[in-house]
This record gives C-alpha cells, structure tokens and sequence, in this order.
C-alpha cells in the first residue's frame, strides 16, 4: 500500500468523527418517525424502507459526493463558498446583475438556516439517544431531560478547550457505532430477509402511488435520513473529497443500509417494537452499552453541527455578512477548528431551551428538517450556476443534472412544510433573524461607506504636505513608524487625516493598510501582500486573506518581511477611525433597520480587537457619522 492510499485510509477513518455524526445518528429516530405516521402494514413498511434507501442514494451518493463535492472552492465547501463561486461578486460590493441579487439572497439564506439546524441537531440527537432509558428502565424516564441538559452543558462547555485534543478519539467512537449499526441490523435480517425485497424501488414508487397526500407526512420522516448532508459538504475542506467519498461508500453507507433494513425486519416481525425499534434490534444484556454507545455517537453528531456552524460565521465575517467577533483558534496544525465563544452561548442556550420547551426527540422531529430541505434547494440552485462558470457547462446540461435533484428536494420542501405549525417555523425563525441581521450588517457597510465624502488620493495628500520648501505650515516628522488601517485600497484614510489635523505632525514613516477579503478560501503568505512606495516615506500595503482565514497583523508583518520590509511592531503606532453612528432620516434603510445595524455595531468586536493589534500601541480616533 503506498503512503498516499494510507494518507487517505487515515482521513476517511478521521472524516467518520467528523463528517457523518449526524447523518450516522439519523437512525435512531428517523424510521420510528416514518412509522409514527401511521404505516403498519407489510406494504407501506418495505415502501418506506424503499424510499429511504433511495433518498439516500440519491441525495448523498449521487448528488453530493458526486457533483457537489467537484465544486470546491479551492478545496472548501460549504454553501457560502459554493456561492462565492457561482457568484464571486457576492464578496464584494459590486453586485450589478439582479440574478446575482437573488442568488446571493438565497445563498445567505441557506446559510442562515443552518443556524437553525445547528441549534435542533445537538438537541434532538442527544435526546434522541438518552430516551433508549425508556425501554432499559420505564421508570428513569422523568430523568430524560434533566441528563440531556448536563450532556449538552459538558459539550458546550467543552468547546473553549477546541477539538484537537479529543479529535483522535472520534474516529474509533465512530467506526465502532458503524460497526454496531451494521451488525445488529445484518441479524435482524438473517431473521428477516424478505425484508431485502425493499431494495427494489417499484415499492417506493408504489408508496407514493397509494398513500396519496399521506405520503407527503411519511416523506417528512423519510427526510430525515439525509439531515447532514450539508455538513459533508462544508467539511470538505479539512479531509478532501476522496476520503470522505471512501468513508462513506466502504462504511457509512453499507452500515446505514444494513440498520435501516434490520429495523424494519423487526418492525414487520414484531409490530410492538415499532415505537422504537433501534434499541429493540439488540437482547437486554446489550441494551445499556448501546445507549451509552448511541449518546456518545449522538455527542459527536452534535460537535460536527457545532463545528459548521463556527465556520459558517468565520465565512461569514470574511465575506462582510457578519461583525467582526472573536474567533479563536484551537489547532496550530488544522486551520478550521476555531471556537468562538458568542455563537457557542447563543447554540447552548437555544439547544437547552428547545429540550426543555419540547421535551422529546418526537416533538423535535417535527421542527426537524425544513431547515435543511430549503438549504439543498439553495445549493441546488447555486449548483446550476457554478457548471456553468466553474465547469463551463451548457445550459442544457446544467439544468439536466439539477433539475432531478430540485424536484425531489422539493417534494421534501412540501412534506416539511406540513409540519411548521408543529415546530417547523422554530427553524425558520431563527433564520430569519440570522438573515435579517446578516443583509443589514451588509447593507449597513455600504451605506456607511457611501456616507464618507470622497478624500484625496494619497499621493494627492502628500503632495500637499510635503515641499522642497519649508514654509512653517510644513508638519513636523517624529521619529517612528504609524500604520494608518484603511478600508478601501484608494484614498487617503480619514485616521490620517484626523491624526494630522489635531496632533499636527507626521511621522517619519506612514504605511497606509488595507486588509481585503479575496473571493478564494486562502491566500499564500508569498501572494498576501502588495506594497507600493509613494516617496516621502509614505507606502500602501494591501494585505489579501481569503475568506476562511482570520486575517491578524502579526501574519501581516510576518508577510511584509517576506518582501524586505519591516515593521517593528514595538515601535509602530497602529491608529484607525472608530465611527460612532447616530440614526437620521437620510435615505438609505428604513430607520429601523438603522437602528439594528448601529446597536450590532455597538456590540461588534473592534477592529483593533479582531485584527490582534497591540494594545499598548494602538491609538483610535473617533468620528461621529450620520446614516
């Protein structure tokens, strides 16, 4: 075996820890849903095996570990970098094209769903886990919630220690419950094995023809079996597309199959274990390890949710969706394991709420699932337009790939929609909001970006500072260097406009900087930074990050000694603007929506903060702006 196909052997057993907890948790819930519905016959339970099966394969093998897995974003996944590369302006401001608006607006909102997701996964796939203490002891039942709650506090409270230092125990956790799910589902089909006949998918076809519109309640069930799919997109780029594609066809999937057949043996054999035929595949002896085994596969599932979501923010923040906010990084050898405290507090909070506002996993799965269904149809559509900008394909074949996908998906999108007057608006709500927020704080940049009056151009400025002359208006140089931050690549600061008009100097080297988000993931250290020389001791550097990395200034300073040219930061002066802004009725946003752009931006983390400048060496100037 050589060390690439080991390399890839490591990762795929790695990427079951992270990339399929949740899809991997699905099965103890996800058939007892179906069947909740009020299937009980011979026939409506191999059809509903059959459209599990098949969603599946569909939906996982064939559309995401196929097609959308190719449309890496230099190895990054995720719906905001499949929208970055569908639509590379959605980075910027420059959005001229009314296609482009509406797309950008259904990626952002597909991003803000998973919010939702995140919040109902780790507390429906604990719960889910724990409640296997109905069928070991009927009488700890009333301690279902309360051990929900102290798992979910130890997992969040875990987060601030980062994922590193246990990530090595995920992947065996993982692999024995794949193992477990593949081998007590084998059994109860060796008992069973008419039930393989729901391999077929004449049953699901047939399922779909007999149950008319009650269908369209099972396929909400059935749905639920994919939840996770989008994880395994988002963490493409920490294992890569070919282990995470070995994983699932050489374990995830074969195991899933098995357990999902198994469950539905024991169904079609003994109708009693129906209300929760997982924990009734195994004898009694094995009943408490498996619990134990299911809530510490659950705990991971929650984890990789926990994980996407801190991505999706440092995406976010890079893209300009999101404030700038504390993101710290847990691994000096893995780029993507951050914890960010915020978002870690508003997900315990909400996990906790739900569990104690729903109370079981049953009631869950009615939110469950409406928040994912909208966030394929999402990718879907941006699917589309990145074959035909990344692939250069046609628009024929383009639609013939996603066409299929987007009829299905919608069909899935229907059957949620049954189920938002009993918990499915939850996960709409919180991304409506998260929406809300995150197109105001966009909307809110670039009017404030507007609000500032053109300036001179640098060279402009130090021309009119600067003369052979020395008449006594010329301002005096002190001794040092000041990097002035910059927003925009052109134009002189308004920090080293106001550093000069009340302190009346200049010093003796002025580096004007501006950090840029590029439109790609990541950036080298040998094509982060530009720097021009505008005579007089005055120099534009522009630093370029790609939208998952934290840009800070000491990889900035690192980068310019790459080039030669030194900034030591002990004896550099870092000055900036700070805005405060005060509501008018200029045009621009409804005065509301003001209102929430400045309180989010009262509460944002400093720039000084986010981009890690010296304390002791940092200098901000305020100005007070109208918007």
């Amino acid at each position: 075996m050589t060390d690439t196909n080991r390399g890839s052997l490591r990762s795929a057993l790695a990427a079951l820890g992270v990339v399929y907890g949740d899809i991997g948790t699905s099965v103890l819930y996800a058939f007892r849903e179906c069947l909740s519905s009020g299937v009980n016959d011979r026939e409506g339970i191999l059809g509903v095996l059959s459209l599990i099966i098949w969603t599946l394969a569909s939906l996982v093998t064939i559309k995401y570990l196929t097609f959308v897995t190719r449309a890496d974003n230099q190895g990054e996944g995720g719906i905001l970098a499949l929208l970055s590369l569908a639509f590379p302006e959605s980075v910027n401001e420059a959005v001229k094209s009314k296609l482009a608006v509406v797309m950008i607006v259904i990626g952002v909102s597909g991003a803000a769903l998973l919010y939702g997701d995140g919040v109902i996964t780790p507390a429906i796939s604990v719960l889910s886990a724990t409640e296997g203490l109905h069928v070991a002891a009927p009488w700890l039942e009333p301690f279902t919630v309360p051990l929900t709650i102290l798992i979910l506090l130890g997992l969040f409270s875990f987060q601030r220690k980062g994922t590193e230092s246990v990530a090595k125990l995920f992947a065996p956790i993982m692999l024995l419950w794949f193992v477990t799910l593949a081998v007590t589902g084998a059994l109860q089909i060796l008992r069973s094995p008419e039930v393989l006949a729901a391999i077929n998918p004449l049953y699901a076809v047939g399922f779909l023809a007999s149950h008319g519109t009650d269908a369209l309640i099972v396929l909400g069930g059935v749905f639920l079996v994919t939840t996770g799919a989008e994880a395994l997109y988002a963490d493409l780029g920490h294992f890569g597309r070919k282990p995470i594609a070995l994983a699932w066809h050489g374990v995830v999937f074969p195991s899933l199959l098995l357990n999902y057949l198994g469950q539905g043996a024991l169904a079609l054999r003994e109708p009693a274990t129906r209300v929760n035929p997982f924990f009734h595949m195994v004898p009694g002896w094995m009943l408490w390890p498996l619990i134990a085994l299911a809530t510490a596969a659950a705990v991971i599932a929650s984890q990789a949710l926990i994980s996407g979501a801190f991505s999706i923010t440092m995406q976010s923040v890079q893209m300009g969706y999101t404030p700038f906010i504390n993101i710290r990084h847990t691994s000096h050898e893995e780029h993507g394991q951050i914890y960010i405290p915020q978002i870690n507090t508003l997900l315990a909070v909400g996990c906790i709420a739900l569990v104690i506002g729903f109370r079981s996993s049953d009631a869950l799965a009615s939110a469950y699932g409406i928040a994912v269904s909208l966030t394929m149809v999402a990718t879907t559509l941006l699917l589309y337009f990145a074959a035909r900008s990344v692939w250069k394909w046609s628009p024929a074949r383009s639609a013939a790939l996603c066409i299929p996908f987007l009829a299905l998906e919608m069909a899935f999108l229907a059957a949620n929609s049954t189920k938002i007057a009993q918990g499915g608006w939850l996960p709409l709500a919180i991304g409506a909001v998260v929406f809300l927020m995150m197109t105001t704080w966009k909307k809110g940049r670039h009017l404030l970006q507007k609000t500032f009056p053109e300036t001179l151009s640098l060279r402009e400025f130090i021309a009119s500072t600067v003369s052979l002359r020395p008449p006594p208006k010329v301002p005096v140089r002190v001794p040092g260097t000041a990097v002035f931050l910059a927003g925009q690549p052109q134009g002189t600061p308004v920090s080293l406009l106001h550093n000069l008009k009340h302190n009346k100097v200049l010093h003796e080297r002025n580096i004007v900087l501006t950090i840029l988000t590029d439109r790609i993931p990541y950036v080298s250290k040998l094509s982060r930074i530009e720097i021009k020389d505008l005579s007089h001791e005055f120099y534009r550097v522009i630093a370029h990050f790609g939208f998952m990395e934290t840009p800070t200034i000491n990889e900035v300073i690192e980068c310019c000694a790459l080039k030669d040219f030194i900034i030591e930061e002990q004896k550099t002066s870092f000055i900036l603007g700070r805005e405060i802004l005060v509501c008018t009725d200029k045009p621009g946003m409804p005065r509301w929506q003001k209102f929430l752009y400045v309180a989010m931006s009262r509460h944002a983390q400093r720039p000084a903060e986010f981009f890690k400048l010296p304390v002791n060496r940092t200098v901000e100037l305020g100005q007070r702006i109208e918007i």
